[in-house]
């Protein structure tokens, strides 16, 4: 398809952020938000970009966006499922937190926490949480990610099943509309599958953006959680899939009406 020079800069911040807002690329540009919504629209004909609310977000089937730019995404949301996750953890126990902004927002909301134990591959994690001498934070060894701080490898996996914990944090890039959890990196993937089998619960965190997003490498199935906390979930057959298989599904949007 042939790109104008506002359409190839848009993909261009698409790309590099993610996601692009209407009212943003007008202001931007200096044009009007209907001559920035028929752009988004000969680009999502074109399938170079995936429509969503107010926006559009660059598909990313095989290289997931930079890291400052996955941790503005949906920000606000992330906040509350990150709140709402935290308030699923009693005091006085062991959880693993993966790696991931929606996961971070989860650790961040754990700090009035008392007498926990936090595993973690996820340096950013740590970090926020070391200080708080009610909270013992154990990481991970392996290789470090340097975009994002994450610890991947075989290292960290055999680290990781030294423990069995009462909960798991786990993230994911992408959610099928099968429930397949999908993300970009096979060496954080199995990571995330350790995890997955040394928690007595799972906890899944991920805002809704990941259901317009797709990656290649799986992690499992919603069926291996107990617990998915998203902000709404718009997709019937993931509804369908957390009912079938018991997973319980909040959802903070409805949580705040």
């Amino acid at each position: 398809m042939f790109l104008s020079g506002r359409q190839t800069e848009i993909l261009e911040i698409a790309k590099a952020e993610g996601r692009v807002l209407v009212e943003e690329l007008a202001l931007r540009f200096s044009v009007t938000p209907q001559t920035i919504r028929k752009d988004l629209n000969d680009l999502c004909d074109g399938r170079v970009l995936s429509r969503v609310h107010g926006g559009a977000i660059f598909p990313g089937g095989t290289e997931n966006v930079k890291y400052e730019a996955r941790r503005s995404i949906a920000a606000p949301e992330k906040q509350a499922i990150g709140r709402a996750a935290a308030g699923l953890i009693p005091n006085n126990t062991s959880l693993f937190i993966n790696i991931g902004t929606t996961t971070e927002a989860v650790g961040e909301a754990l700090l009035g926490h008392h007498e926990l134990m936090v595993i973690t591959n996820n340096i950013n994690v740590a970090n926020k949480l070391r200080i708080f001498p009610s909270i013992e934070v154990v990481i991970a060894g392996g290789v470090v990610r340097g975009s994002d701080g994450g610890i991947v490898g075989e290292a960290a996996v055999d680290f990781i099943r030294q423990f069995k914990v009462d909960y798991a944090i786990i993230g994911t890039s992408a959610v099928d509309a099968d429930g397949a959890l999908l993300d970009f990196d096979f060496r954080e993937v199995k990571v995330a599958q350790a995890i997955i089998a040394n928690a007595r619960h799972v906890i899944l965190v991920a805002d809704s953006t990941k259901f317009e997003r797709t990656a290649p490498v799986r992690i499992g199935h919603l069926s291996q959680v107990h617990t998915f906390v998203t902000d709404e979930c718009r997709v019937e057959s993931v509804r369908a899939a957390a009912a079938e298989h018991g997973v319980r599904l909040l959802e903070t949007s409805r949580r705040q009406n």
